[in-house]
């Protein structure tokens, strides 16, 4: 794990400094030494670019740091290094080959690392340098070259890979199937800036500016951009292909498939269940391999708590070790909330300890805590987010760099893979399942078409209780994707601020606006071709959510940019796509599955359920992963439904976050913003606060300090109505 920053000019080599760089983390004692003793000149201003970027994201690697600059000065690689395997020098990066033509920076974990590394070697006669999984990314890439190598790639992983060779010269940055890991990039002049993060091109010559269209018509959250004008993502499952004939190209290497509909399979519970359980397993396993002491966020939910469940499992009773650990004991973390705001699950997660008989750490976060930490945790993750849940997880992640352990496992992805989420039920009602044509709601068309038309009105409750935007009076546009796609656009839109919130100069220009079409066109005609006519909606729901906020928003705020600020490796074996692949084939009704005893069975509400919520209430999310981590988990866990982790939104007039928030959004800040209409956030500021607080008020707030936050860090230069055409 770490941070990686290079550059690489696209245009023959001149005597500019900046002409090519690629940044991973930071750039400690090794890097300052090669400044003096390598380089010199040119290289040597380059070089000094290259240290400066990676010490702004030196979080992300703080043990050791290197740079490496091609003999034309074209290409320069910067890596800061997070030691995880291979503690020894051995392990440092850039990562060299043995013929000194191809070489890389590598952030993230390659997992099954042995069986990979015994078949490069015994096959394919490879020749290892160091144990760090780190260099089986630059071994399968001379074994199969691109794309063919990430066949053999599994976990995450960002990297960039410079092939000197004459007969295949050439620069890839890829990035994982999901997007764990994160990669951006920018172009200056003829020089391409490539980077774990956007602050890091600052010392390159980077001038951020807003990108307007993207932060109002949702792209941000949606397709490859960013905030910033000019700076892209590396897609998930994507790679750039960068050469000096054909500039820069971004190839997919990988996508996810579903079940097709028209030809759905037959298999029996039992063979699903024990697959799933299986495959989840080896998964956790996988990720148990490391130099260093692992530890477990554990919250008060399913998904970690079965991971907790099969790590003490394999632990004691196979002796399977926690990274270096000596002892078997499992060190779990999590995170309290005030009990009276009925967001806290501390209570359940320390049940679930008890009952596993493990060690579990709690970050009490209170509203000082949450308004002390706003501005770091946004600087971080350089978007804005429409909760404070963000800011609880950014705290979490100090918990396990105090306790001297560095890499945690998580359970990302399990609500995107097993369906989770409360608005999934909606999309699963739509259709009846052809894989379970016995199945009541399939033999009932009445019954699943009134549940149907239930969960839609009691899923626009919910958005309206917790805050969120309904696109009630916006018509649907035509589209190959299906009826089901339009509302899982309203869904993935209800944490984009309503128009109100933006200048008038915005609103009169684009009254009219669909932001359905945003997030369409982040897919493209071939998979909404198969939203259409191949996949159940439930299928296509998910499929955008893994697209689109779960690439964008949660896999960063909620995963790897909180956590790495505190120089955390957090594992998610939801996301392995040996299990995943298996999920995706499965049938909408093992995911889901509907009872009339389900809504009187659930345990207690949590805060965004209410006891109308009938429909959504008879359906059981997640009901397969129930089945096959049911030996691991409590009784307790195995009924209750899900609960998102949320933060409170309502909090006191004058309060830590009241006073924050004043602070932070004064006329000038938010009149320097240039984007933002200052009456908007007047009258949110109004509001926001006390028991009767509007929570959309409050996220209202939200979004603009953040904005108000990375433009004052990041010297992000006034909007003008011009950067909407740029």
């Amino acid at each position: 794990m770490c941070g990686i920053s290079a550059c690489v000019s696209l245009a023959p080599v001149s005597n500019k400094c900046h002409n090519g760089c690629t940044h991973h983390g930071s750039a400690p004692s090794n890097a300052e030494t090669k400044l003096d003793s390598q380089f010199s000149g040119t290289a040597k201003r380059l070089a000094t670019q290259l240290k400066a970027s990676v010490d702004i994201i030196a979080h992300r690697g703080p043990d050791d740091s290197d740079i490496w600059i091609s003999d034309n000065e074209q290409v320069g690689l910067a890596h800061c290094r997070l030691s995880i395997n291979d503690l020894s020098s051995a392990g440092r990066q850039p990562l060299h080959g043995s013929d000194n033509q191809i070489h890389a920076v590598v952030n993230g974990e390659i997992y099954d690392y042995d069986s990979i590394r015994r078949e490069c070697e015994t096959v394919h006669g490879y020749v290892f340098q160091s144990d760090s999984d780190s260099e089986l990314v630059l071994a399968l890439y001379k074994i199969y070259g691109a794309p063919g190598f990430f066949t053999h790639l599994r976990g995450e992983f960002a990297f960039v890979i410079y092939d000197n060779r004459e007969s295949s010269r050439h620069v890839i940055a890829g990035r994982d199937r999901y997007g764990i890991k994160p990669l951006v990039y920018t172009r200056l002049g003829s020089t391409l800036l490539v980077a774990s993060e956007a602050k890091a091109f600052l010392p390159m010559g980077w001038k951020p500016r807003w990108d307007v269209r993207a932060i109002f018509d949702a792209g941000w959250m949606l397709d490859d951009r960013t905030l910033f004008r000019g700076v892209r993502k590396v897609l998930p499952g994507h790679y750039l292909d960068i050469t000096e004939q054909g500039g820069v190209q971004q190839v997919k290497y990988w996508d996810a498939e579903y079940e097709d509909k028209t030809k759905p399979e037959t298999r029996s519970i039992d063979e699903m269940v024990s697959g799933v359980r299986a495959r989840l397993v080896e998964s956790i396993r996988l990720r148990l391999r490391a130099d260093v002491p692992i530890g477990v966020y554990l919250s008060g939910g399913i998904d970690s708590s079965a991971i907790a469940g099969i790590v003490t499992e394999l632990s004691r009773k196979e002796h399977v070790k926690l990274g270096n650990a000596e002892n078997s004991r499992v060190t779990c973390f999590s995170v309290a909330f005030p009990e009276t705001s009925g967001y806290d699950e501390s209570h359940i997660a320390e049940r679930t300890a008890e009952w596993l008989g493990v060690k579990t750490i709690k970050k009490i976060i209170t509203e000082d805590t949450l308004a002390e930490d706003f501005e770091d945790a946004v600087f971080h993750c350089e978007h804005h987010h429409y909760d404070l849940n963000s800011v609880a997880k950014f705290a979490l992640s100090t918990l396990p760099q105090e306790h001297g352990i560095k890499v945690v496992l998580t359970g990302e992805g399990s609500d995107e893979h097993f369906a989770g989420y409360p608005c999934f039920p909606v999309e699963f009602l739509r259709e009846a399942d052809g894989a379970s044509p016995d199945s009541e709601l399939a033999k009932n068309g009445d019954l699943r078409e009134n549940l149907f038309k239930s969960a839609q009105q009691e899923m626009k409750g919910i958005w309206e209780k917790i805050g969120g935007t309904v696109l009630d009076n916006i018509p649907v546009p035509h589209s190959s994707a299906g009826p089901g796609a339009f509302d899982t656009c309203d869904t993935l839109l209800a944490w984009h601020p309503t128009a109100s919130l933006f200048a008038p100069w915005l609103q009169s220009r684009h009254a009219n606006f669909d932001y359905r079409m945003t997030v369409l066109n982040s897919h493209s005609s071939d998979v909404q071709a198969k939203m259409r006519s191949m996949w159940h909606p439930l299928h296509t729901s998910m499929y955008m959510w893994n697209k689109n906020v779960l690439a964008n928003v949660f896999l960063s705020c909620l995963g790897d940019r909180t956590e790495m600020a505190h120089s955390v490796e957090a594992r998610t074996p939801f996301l392995d796509h040996h299990l995943t692949e298996y999920l995706n084939r499965l049938p909408p009704s093992v995911k889901l599955h509907y009872s009339v005893e389900n809504a009187s069975s659930c345990g207690e509400l949590g805060p965004i359920w209410t006891k109308s919520s009938q429909a959504l209430q008879s359906i059981n999310e997640k009901w397969i992963l129930r089945q096959a981590v049911r030996p691991y988990i409590t009784d307790e866990l195995y009924k209750r439904k899900k609960h998102p982790f949320l933060a409170p939104t309502k909090w006191p007039k004058d309060g830590p976050l009241h006073r924050k928030f004043k602070g932070l959004l004064t006329q000038e800040a938010v009149d320097g913003l240039g984007f933002v209409d200052p009456e908007a956030i007047q009258k949110a500021m109004e509001n926001a606060w006390g028991q009767t607080a509007d929570p959309r008020a409050f996220r209202f707030l939200l979004y603009c300090g953040s904005w108000v936050t990375l433009s004052q860090r990041m010297g992000v230069a006034r909007a003008e109505e011009t950067d909407w055409e740029i």
